[in-house]
């Protein structure tokens, strides 16, 4: 499978102070994210999640460290028109409306004049915005700013979809709404990386996941794989009498017990989470 972003050996160092120490944010990373697929990249305050996007997005230059979005080396024109993002804390221009914000990021993005209408009122549908479009931004609840910053990160049609904590400050229908609109990129084939700390929804809408802690890969694999306990089996048995319960799995047939299947356990995403962290730099 063709990966949508290709992370290699990336470090970040910081300068902090008038003596010029550093504060490394990301140690050696690396990581490759398929295309097709939502993606969660996790990890407490602090842990160097927001500092890996922006240098994949070009914003932050790397210490140390190659790059790549769709093939294409990343902050390149041809990477960033196929990118589409949405920050951690967007600021829009209040005096703008949904509609006017969302048609002047397509233009931005290259989007053709013969198809500008059409691709804004796709955006504003996708992100449940239409019959609020026409409303000034400075009028708007935490959640439609961020339905309506999802609405400007799509409206070019991008192949990959990066989102900085999107459903912060939003309420939980609010945060179901990104859950579809999420779910919806990636029914259209298109790549979603996803930062949030909301580990419920991204054990249901991920694919694939990986966790930060202080600058480092600690986990990473298929949501299934990683919450699996492959250590530990669960049996569900028919007719089991309080001997057979107290016996051993060899003896079971032996006292009338029917197994009728082995699974594998699954943890939460949040008890893994807390298992693999040291916590935020910021406590």
């Amino acid at each position: 499978m063709s990966s949508a972003i290709s992370v290699r050996h990336l470090t970040k160092d910081f300068r902090i102070g008038l003596r010029g120490l550093k504060l490394r944010a990301v140690d050696d990373f690396s990581l490759e994210i398929p295309c097709g697929q939502v993606y969660g990249l996790l990890g407490p305050n602090g842990c160097g999640k927001s500092t890996t996007l922006k240098v994949i997005l070009g914003l932050v230059s790397a210490t140390a460290g190659e790059i790549s979005i769709l093939g294409e080396p990343s902050a390149t024109s041809v990477a960033r028109r196929r990118t589409g993002f949405l920050p951690e804390a967007p600021y829009f221009h209040k005096f703008l409306t949904g509609r006017e914000l969302v048609r002047y990021c397509a233009q931005l993005s290259g989007v053709a004049d013969t198809e500008l209408g059409a691709a804004v009122e796709d955006a504003l549908g996708l992100a449940a915005m239409n019959e609020a479009a026409d409303r000034p931004i400075g009028t708007y609840s935490k959640g439609m700013l961020q339905r309506i910053g999802f609405a400007q990160a799509v409206v070019h049609d991008p192949e990959l979809v990066i989102l900085d904590e999107p459903t912060a400050g939003v309420d939980p229908v609010g945060s179901a709404s990104i859950g579809r609109m999420i779910q919806a990129m990636r029914a259209k084939g298109k790549t979603v990386v996803l930062c949030s700390h909301l580990l419920g929804q991204v054990e249901q809408i991920c694919d694939r996941v990986a966790i930060m802690d202080r600058g480092k890969l600690v986990l990473e694999g298929a949501v299934e794989d990683v919450l699996s306990r492959r250590d530990r089996h669960v049996m569900t048995i028919e007719a089991m009498t309080p001997t057979a319960r107290a016996a051993a799995e060899a003896a079971l047939e032996a006292h009338g017990a029917k197994i009728t299947s082995v699974t594998h356990p699954r943890r939460s995403l949040e008890d893994l989470f807390r298992e693999l962290v040291t916590g935020s730099r910021d406590a």
